[in-house]
């Protein structure tokens, strides 16, 4: 099956750069190219991709907005683009509904590994990225979060339910999680979707915002060192 992108950056070269990169996989096709978020949203809608790279800034709209709007109103997945390696632009295109994150210094294969991963129904960050960048501005910041939840929204999650979502905000795989809870990986698959169809979360990543904003997880407790890379709501 072939996976349908569209890139969007108002650096024509940049843009170009990471289409030819794309295009030349066997399994992806760059169906569009545009300069602005409005653009983006509008070749979304007509051109149906399976994902959207969107870079941050953007004239017309930008691309938060821009993927705030495709995720609200699309099944297209979209991952970031920054030059920029700031704590703020993750928590804000996490909220938005981003399902990757990576800065354009991005390696070509690391690039096109994204765009699989997240078309595959996983999420992705940067390795520079880290996990840590989501607590420290989800839980240990003053203003509270766009559409944050509040503690009593985990009351519909059984105790089990509420132990994985623990265990997701402190970022561990579902092998793990199955040998903390003394289940199957399977036990613990399940428990992962009742979880994010419960709260209304679209992957892991959303999950671990959440962790933090309910205070399950108290600031600079929860995530383990070396975060970074992948996290899979079907399961590693």
């Amino acid at each position: 099956m072939t996976i349908r992108v569209v890139v969007a950056d108002d650096q024509e070269l940049v843009r170009s750069g990471f289409a030819m990169i794309l295009d030349a996989q066997e399994d992806i096709e760059v169906v569009g190219e545009v300069g602005d978020g409005a653009a983006a949203v509008a070749a979304v809608r007509e051109l149906r991709p399976d994902v959207a790279l969107l870079d941050v800034r953007m004239p017309v709209l930008d691309g938060i907005e821009a993927c705030r709007t495709i995720s609200a109103g699309t099944s297209c997945r979209t991952v970031m683009l920054t030059t920029f390696d700031s704590d703020e632009y993750v928590y804000e295109a996490l909220h938005a509904g981003a399902s990757g994150f990576l800065l354009k210094d991005v390696r070509r294969d690391d690039l096109v590994h994204a765009v699989r991963v997240v078309a595959a129904g996983d999420s992705l960050l940067a390795p520079s990225v880290a996990r840590r960048l989501i607590e420290e501005y989800t839980a240990a910041t003053a203003r509270p979060a766009a559409g944050a939840l509040p503690v009593q929204r985990l009351e519909v999650l059984t105790a089990r339910e509420r132990e994985t979502l623990l265990h997701l905000g402190r970022g561990l795989s579902n092998a793990e999680i199955a040998a903390a809870l003394v289940v199957s990986e399977h036990t613990v698959k399940s428990h992962v979707g009742h979880v994010l169809a419960k709260l209304g979360l679209r992957d892991r990543i959303q999950a671990v915002i959440c962790a933090y904003e309910t205070g399950l997880i108290a600031a600079g407790t929860g995530a383990r060192g070396g975060a970074g890379s992948r996290v899979s709501p079907s399961g590693e």
